[in-house]
């Protein structure tokens, strides 16, 4: 089975070393693609002193952008396996195996790590954990699937949904409303366990006012989301 580790990255010099790092030794038959969506720091040096294998977006696309990128690389490759993980160390290499687990025995089509489901390990703010259940709820109610971890970007999809991410995907705040499109093209899902850490680096873009933007449209695109083109 051919496996494609996707790491999108913006400013992340504090940590996407140790990041791809700790992927390369622990699962070393898996091949790692960094998109550096236009970073203004240290983050494209780092990359290419370390022969890290990597796309360099000429502008800046977004966490949507820059993962439809790597889904487009993945099925060009034909990668049997295409996984989501952050950049700033917030996913540990240490949990890939659960996570790839689901994909790989073809019991799921989209596996997502949670961090809800045992609680364990950073669990974000309490405002966030009201959002993300909210988001939880709207998703149940648009799909009849219960996710609990609905943002979480640590997730892994055969073939054909990667096939179907490099088609379609939001451009921002795009894992709950990806979540309902594969849905609605008959994706059977797995939720695992994983232990996640504080970002080791860098601020999130979310801030209080983004925060507000980011329920609103989340909450929208999960409403009105169709059925994907075949």
């Amino acid at each position: 089975m051919k496996i494609l580790i996707i790491i999108p990255a913006y400013n992340e010099e504090d940590s996407i070393l140790d990041t791809v790092s700790g992927v390369k030794k622990l699962h070393p038959e898996a091949d790692v693609l960094v998109i550096n969506d236009c970073s203004r720091d240290r983050t494209e040096e780092i990359l290419t002193e370390n022969g890290i294998r990597h796309v360099r977006l000429p502008v800046n696309l977004g966490i949507g952008g820059a993962m439809q990128c790597g889904y487009r690389y993945a099925c060009l490759r034909e990668y049997d396996v295409a996984v989501q993980m952050d950049g700033d160390g917030q996913h540990p290499a240490e949990e890939l195996d659960s996570l790839l687990a689901p994909v790989l025995d073809g019991s799921a089509d989209m596996s997502i790590g949670s961090r809800f489901i045992k609680g364990e390990g950073f669990q974000s703010s309490a405002m966030r954990r009201t959002g993300i259940r909210f988001l939880s709820f709207l998703i149940r109610l648009r799909t009849g699937q219960r996710i609990l971890d609905v943002t979480s970007g640590y997730r892994a999809v055969n073939l054909r949904y990667a096939a179907l991410f490099s088609r379609e995907y939001a451009q921002d705040y795009p894992e709950p409303e990806s979540l309902v499109l594969a849905a609605r093209a008959g994706a059977r899902f797995a939720e695992v366990p994983v232990q996640m850490r504080q970002r080791q680096g860098g601020v999130s873009s979310i801030s209080f006012l983004r925060s507000i933007y980011y329920m609103i449209k989340v909450s929208l695109a999960i409403l009105t989301c169709s059925t994907p083109r075949s």
